[in-house]
């Protein structure tokens, strides 16, 4: 397929948030001009939004957090073959130099459109829960760290990941606000009052707040000791957060994403170069990572990221939910997560609707896209 094609009518099943029935879509200038029912529609193929992935470190042997420019349009043109039309590429914790040149990188590839903007995972995170980051170069909550790389980001930072007990969080959450940058609290040991009191400072200067691959890089739930896996939860419960959940079965077991799905969850690949890769020797930012039946790992054994796309883990979600439940999961939830933070052409993803960007996966009858259009162009899959 030919990513000059520019289909105009659609036929086949149609999946949104809301409904799946038979039908057609017709496309005009990169947007959904019309979709009807159709009975007579062929069901060969399931058709549902653009997947949107908020956590995203790189994939097919390119890496966001240390690629060269064109090595990370490598990894991005892999997810849009998979169905991602939208991600943010992902860096890690490093020193300031090089996150801002890397920010300047990450830049290029958003105003070229291969990526939505970028996610700064890290340093202001707590190295007892370090996970698959460089303990030697998480440091605490600096706002002027924060301001370089936003400014080297051109605007385009959307997300940091910070530990609620990190220094600064007043100053950081200043920043957050007055640049449109997602708070996302993870690689955490706070308290629930912690994580609580940050999340409702966050609130209070209209600041969005999601947990970073909320379980993993955090306490685990006590019933006497709740901690951040409890107020994240709670908050999402009260629509005043929403919840990343690694869905790959490695990550999370899947009676572990059955009790956490709401309305505020959403599915995250968390993957790393190795992704549409096979098992072998990667990197994710400056530590070895070893990949053994689709499973990355750092030398410590501490699991390294993800290997799965979204379209995987859409495929495995569905196994135990509707479709339309899937669509929410995998990119509905997350779009309105970056349209509340602010960024505006996030208004127009993640469903199927006139007015809506062209952004459509169709998938075949084993969950493979078999079809992947993108702001209305047919693009060449896997």
């Amino acid at each position: 397929m030919s990513s000059t094609e520019q289909p105009s009518v659609i036929r086949g099943r149609i999946v949104t948030p809301t409904s799946d029935f038979l039908g057609t879509i017709t496309i005009e200038d990169g947007a959904i001009a019309s979709v009807t029912e159709d009975a007579s529609a062929p069901a060969d193929l399931m058709w549902v939004p653009g997947f949107v992935d908020l956590h995203n470190h790189g994939g097919n042997r390119g890496a966001f957090p240390t690629g060269t420019y064109d090595e990370c349009v490598r990894a991005a043109q892999f997810h849009r073959a998979h169905g991602t039309t939208t991600l943010l590429a992902s860096m890690v914790s490093g020193s300031r130099d090089e996150l801002c040149a890397q920010a300047e990188t990450l830049a290029r590839l958003t105003e070229a459109g291969y990526v939505a903007g970028i996610h700064m995972e890290g340093p202001f995170i707590n190295a007892c829960k370090c996970g698959a980051q460089d303990p030697s170069r998480i440091t605490p909550g600096d706002p002027d760290f924060l301001a370089a790389v936003i400014e080297a980001s051109q605007g385009h930072l959307r997300s940091i990941t910070f530990a609620p007990e990190t220094a600064h969080t007043a100053e950081i959450l200043d920043l957050c606000a007055q640049h449109n940058v997602i708070a996302s609290l993870g690689h955490t040991e706070a308290d629930y009052d912690t994580t609580a009191r940050v999340i409702s400072d966050a609130i209070e200067r209209g600041v969005t707040v999601t947990a970073t691959h909320l379980f993993n890089a955090m306490p685990p739930v006590h019933h006497r000791e709740p901690g951040a896996v409890a107020a994240l939860l709670n908050a999402a419960r009260r629509n005043q957060a929403a919840v990343e959940l690694v869905a790959d079965g490695v990550h999370l077991a899947d009676g572990t994403v059955d009790m956490a799905h709401s309305a505020h969850a959403f599915a995250i690949t968390d993957s790393m170069e190795a992704a549409g890769m096979p098992d072998g020797d990667y990197r994710l930012g400056q530590l070895h990572v070893t990949v053994a039946d689709g499973v990355a790992r750092v030398d410590s054994g501490a699991i390294a990221g993800g290997t799965s796309t979204l379209a995987e883990q859409f495929t495995r979600f569905l196994a135990r939910h509707s479709a339309s439940e899937a669509v929410a999961f995998t990119s509905t939830t997350a779009a309105a997560v970056l349209a509340d933070s602010g960024f505006a052409p996030a208004q127009r993803l993640g469903d199927i609707a006139p007015g809506q960007a062209a952004n459509l996966v169709g998938l075949g009858k084993d969950g493979t896209p078999a079809k992947v259009i993108a702001n209305g162009r047919l693009l060449a899959t896997h």
